[in-house]
Formats: structure tokens, sequence, C-alpha cells
């Protein structure tokens, strides 16, 4: 993969983590609110739930921004498409779908075991 479109990628990618955890905040906020406007509620277990929820979803997306500037670290330092366990070369398709790919397909399927 050619460096120009390894920047495109990965600033698509991070443009959309980045909307996604603006929404995600936003809605956070707006439900933290009305719960809190709104203390009537039958079950106060619901709220916190949906709070919980908003929480994760807002650690995924900051790792995956995380996940993005690493890659685009990689770029800079000229070993982006490798990976960093093996120095195997990841496959084009696989960034493209995945532009933050750190390990190849096996080695990601190693690490989930």
């Amino acid at each position: 993969m050619d460096e120009a479109e390894a920047r495109t990628l990965l600033r698509v990618a991070r443009e959309s983590a980045e909307d996604e955890l603006v929404a995600a905040l936003e809605l956070g906020q707006d439900d933290r609110a009305a719960v809190t406007a709104e203390r009537e509620w039958a079950d106060q277990q619901a709220p916190k739930n949906d709070e919980e929820v908003e929480d994760a979803v807002a650690v995924l997306l900051r790792d995956r921004l995380d996940r993005i500037a690493r890659a685009e670290q990689r770029l800079v330092d000229g070993t982006f498409g490798v990976s960093v366990r093996s120095g195997l070369r990841i496959p084009d398709d696989r960034l493209r779908a995945d532009p933050a790919a750190e390990l190849t397909v096996d080695e990601a399927r190693e690490s989930e075991r």
C-alpha cells in the first residue's frame, strides 16, 4: 500500500472515530441531564446501566483513536503495514478494512484466544 492511500485511510478512520466519540459523549451528557431532571423514574438502575454502556463505548472509541495514532506514527517511522509482533507484512486488504491493524489476521486470532 502506498503512503498516500495509508494517510487517507488513517485520516478517514480518525475523523470517523472522533465524530463517534463526540456523539457518544453528547448522548451521554443528554441522557444524564434527562435523568437528573426526571428523578421520578421507577427503575433507577436503568439510567445507571445506560451510563455504563455509554462510558464503555467512549473507552472503546478512545482506544481506537490511540491505535490510529500508533498507526500514524508507524507511517512516519516507515513501519506501517508491518506487524508490531512479528515484523510480517500485513496484507493491504486487512489494512483497508482496518488501517490501524497492528497484527496479521493469524496473530490477531492467536491474541483473542
